[in-house]
């Protein structure tokens, strides 16, 4: 397999092949990543893909594939169909190929090619939301404001697409804390998502957001602080049947639990560890990565 540059994967697919069909990512702008930095978007030609992907075929069974970099689903429909097919035709066992996708990319997919996407074994799609707040997704450059976030997160729903959102604890600073966390559990009860996972912001040299921090316009909330920022958004958030995870491993308190079931339990273990202000159960500021 040839990769060029960095590579990003979701948790959920450490076990999948990842399968680098982009080179960096389409938007490239937001405030917090630096990830592309310097790093100019590509689509890889089908000759490169199709040699990656006849090479996996030799590697056993693989039920789960992941297409990189940053954004997959930027690719125009009449070449990300054909990579999609090769996958099939040569990974007979894959069950399930995911990817990266922003909402602009989602809104320039129609519901038919969304479903047709379904059809030849899409089966999940990764969307970073980081907030629900219109104010914060101006000024951390997402470049969408809520309203597409929605319609994105729904397009996806209703193509037969399962559903994953990634929110950012501290993105909206000490100043936005509150407000960012309930406006994210109003944006997420909107969605309605299969899977949410909220990681904690770090703060990347060279970056956007570094640079606020630095001059003091930016201030992130404390290690409880984040935590309340976590309870808020869990009491808030209103679920059909989703998996909500706080396990990356950027965040100090991993939780994982099926909701609206343990919503009640999550609250109630939030509240003791910040009432308890025992940073022993807490993960370790030296084991928190990106």
């Amino acid at each position: 397999m040839k990769y060029e540059g960095m590579i990003i994967r979701p948790p959920s697919e450490a076990k999948s092949l990842l399968l680098q069909v982009t080179v960096g990512c389409s938007h490239n702008k937001c405030s917090f990543c630096g990830t592309y930095t310097g790093v100019r978007f590509r689509i890889k030609s089908f000759e490169e893909i199709t040699e990656d992907i006849l090479e996996a075929s030799t590697y056993g069974r693989i039920e789960r594939v992941f297409l990189c970099d940053g954004d997959a689903l930027i690719i125009p429909q009449k070449k990300l169909v054909p990579i999609m097919e090769s996958i099939r035709a040569n990974i007979k066992s894959v069950k399930r190929i995911g990817l990266y996708g922003n909402a602009k990319s989602i809104m320039r997919k129609t519901p038919d090619e969304l479903r047709q996407l379904q059809e030849l074994g899409l089966g999940i799609v990764y969307l970073g939301v980081e907030t629900g707040n219109n104010e914060l997704l101006k000024r951390i450059n997402k470049g969408v404001d809520c309203h597409t976030m929605v319609e994105a997160g729904k397009r996806i729903k209703d193509a037969g697409i399962a559903l994953s959102c990634t929110v950012l604890l501290g993105i909206g600073g000490i100043e936005m804390s509150s407000r960012h966390a309930v406006d994210t559990a109003r944006i997420l009860t909107a969605i309605d998502p299969d899977y949410v996972g909220a990681l904690t912001v770090m703060l990347i040299p060279g970056t956007p957001l570094y640079d606020d921090y630095l001059s003091g316009r930016f201030k992130l909330p404390d290690t409880f602080g984040f935590l309340e920022e976590l309870g808020i958004m869990v009491a808030h958030s209103d679920f059909t049947n989703c998996f909500f995870t706080s396990n990356h491993a950027s965040n100090y308190l991993p939780i994982r639990a099926q909701m609206p079931g343990k919503k009640d339990e999550i609250i109630r273990l939030i509240h003791e560890v910040i009432k308890a202000n025992d940073r022993r159960v807490l993960r370790p500021e030296f084991m928190r990565a990106l």
